[in-house]
This record gives structure tokens, C-alpha cells and sequence, in this order.
């Protein structure tokens, strides 16, 4: 019997509005009732999130499963912020359901910069290295009691292999498109390079759009809903769908990442980048170059000729 963990059906996503943001604010928090609740732009996926005044966010899970992380974060962020180089969203409160919203909510300070993006970032290999550092001292923040691995960070920090069958219908659906073959090995690979079972903390999302920037540097870092503890390579992702080739390898140096975690990360870079791509509307310019980032790469590496 397999042991991998089910990701279970499609989250059931429901709407937030604004005069919902309101009366939860009134009811639960009434010093802050006066200030103006506003969506913001591109405010997520998992969560709604709102501006609450100028200097606060209001951040609601758009669906039960995301609504798991919301405790951890309460609890967790406390303990990491101090102990990171960058800004990261410590909650100001916890929001109870009400106002016809079903789940448990956050308050956040409102954390200044624009996402991260290749045309925006002033000095792409000082940026991979300022990523690393980061990185590295998440990893060493002490894992005791820390989550593992679940249904609150879809399995993240644990087996690629959960995401084998989602991966394998991305192949099937592009076959023809892109070069099946080397991605399958590449696949493969990640998911024969093995762990060695030191857990580290790890962020679970490190994506463009949780990567803040300050004056074309990195500022912040948010959105730890999929954080946890175990093996850290989800994050090393990144390497792949934002830097440059020459951040690559700062950022790999200063990481400290072997060759098997690089491996695992380029997988976990390669399952999101072919599902994105996939899809029968994307018109990912973004994931389209991240892929061919990890077929350069991976072929560079691995079969040019002796």
C-alpha cells in the first residue's frame, strides 16, 4: 500500500467582500472600526487580503484548507521574526468567523515594497545572494515542536512524490510541445535524490510574489502560510523560476545546497513550472522561461557530450 499523502480534491474557494472586512473589523475589533478597508491589487490566492487603513492588512483564507495555516502563523511568526534578517508579516491579531465569513482571519502590518520581478531588481546576483542569506537563517531557527509536513502546507517539506501523478498528467497533456523526454528524466532524478532527514525550517512558497522589494533590492519577505518544518529543497525552487544563471550559482553557493537538495528543488521548480504550463489557457511567459531555465540547466549539467 502506498504511503504517499492524498492532496485531497480542489479547495472549495468563497468570496470575500469589503463590507464583510468591515463588520468583522467592528465586531471583533472595534478600535480599529473607523479606518478604511480597501481589496488589494493581486491580493492573493490562498488568502482575500485587504488594505485595513494605511499601515495594516486584513488577511482571510479564501477556503477551509488554507484556513489550517492561520494558527501556525499566530503562533510561529512571533518566534522567527526576530531571528531573520528581513521584515517578515508578524500578525497583530487573530480574527474570529462572523459577518458570514467561516473561518478563522489575521491581522498583519502592512509590509512596504512591490513583488519581486526580473525587470525590477536592481543587481540580480546581489538579490540571489541577499535570498540565500535569508534562506539560511530561516533553516537555522531550532525545529522543536515546529510543523511537519500536512494538509496545513500541502505536504510541503516533504515527498515530491505527492505531486508524481499531477506531474506525470502535466507531461501527458504537453507532450509534443516541449521535450518530454528530458523533462521526464529530469523528474525522475529529482525524485531518486534522497533526503537526508535533517529537518530545517523552511518558507514552502518562496515565489516572486511573496519576495518584496525596496529600491530594486529585496525588503521583506511574506506569506508563511505553507511554512513548516522538514526538507527544505521547496524552497530551492526559486533558483530556477527567478534568478538569473548567474544568481543561480551565488545563490547556490550561499546555501550551501548538495547536489542531491539541488536536485529535489529542481524538481519542485519543474512539477509547478510543467502544471502552470500545462493548463489549456496559460500564457505564462514566466513559467515558460522557468522551464526553459531548468532544461538549460539540468542539460548543461548533465548531458552535454564528454
Amino acid at each position: 500500500m502506498s504511503t504517499t499523502p492524498s492532496l485531497g480534491p480542489v479547495p472549495r474557494r468563497v468570496t470575500v467582500d469589503v463590507d464583510q472586512v468591515r463588520r468583522l473589523v467592528a465586531d471583533q475589533f472595534p478600535e480599529w472600526a473607523s479606518l478604511p478597508v480597501r481589496p488589494v491589487s493581486h491580493g492573493g490566492w490562498d488568502n482575500r487580503t485587504f488594505h485595513l487603513g494605511d499601515r495594516m492588512s486584513a488577511r482571510l483564507p479564501s477556503a477551509a484548507e488554507y484556513a489550517l495555516a492561520v494558527g501556525k502563523e499566530q503562533h510561529w511568526l512571533p518566534v522567527l521574526a526576530p531571528q531573520l534578517p528581513l521584515p517578515i508579516p508578524v500578525p497583530l491579531a487573530e480574527g474570529r468567523p462572523g459577518a458570514d465569513y467561516p473561518f478563522p482571519w489575521s491581522v498583519h502590518p502592512w509590509l512596504d515594497g512591490e513583488p519581486a520581478g526580473a525587470d525590477r531588481i536592481a543587481d540580480p546576483v546581489r538579490f540571489a545572494a541577499d535570498l540565500a542569506g535569508f534562506l539560511a537563517a530561516l533553516q537555522s531557527v531550532d525545529t522543536e515542536d515546529a510543523p511537519g509536513p500536512g494538509k496545513h502546507n500541502w505536504f510541503r517539506g516533504g515527498t515530491l512524490r505527492t505531486y508524481d501523478e499531477a506531474a506525470r498528467r502535466a507531461l501527458a497533456k504537453l507532450d509534443g510541445r516541449v521535450d518530454t523526454v528530458l523533462a521526464q528524466e529530469i523528474w525522475e532524478t529529482a525524485l531518486d535524490a534522497r533526503w537526508d532527514g535533517a529537518e530545517r525550517w523552511f518558507h514552502g512558497d518562496v515565489a516572486a510574489g511573496n519576495l518584496l522589494l525596496g529600491a530594486g533590492e529585496l525588503a521583506a519577505v511574506i506569506d508563511f502560510g505553507t511554512c513548516g518544518a522538514g526538507d527544505p529543497a521547496c524552497d530551492v525552487a526559486i533558483a530556477w523560476t527567478l534568478l538569473t544563471a548567474e544568481g543561480r550559482q551565488v545563490f547556490r553557493e550561499r546555501l550551501s545546497v548538495d547536489d542531491e537538495t539541488w536536485a529535489r528543488g529542481r524538481g519542485w521548480a519543474l512539477w509547478k513550472t510543467l502544471v502552470t504550463c500545462a493548463q489549456a489557457d496559460s500564457e505564462s511567459v514566466d513559467a515558460w522561461r522557468a522551464l526553459g531555465q531548468i532544461f538549460a540547466e539540468y542539460g548543461f549539467k548533465h548531458r552535454r557530450s564528454p
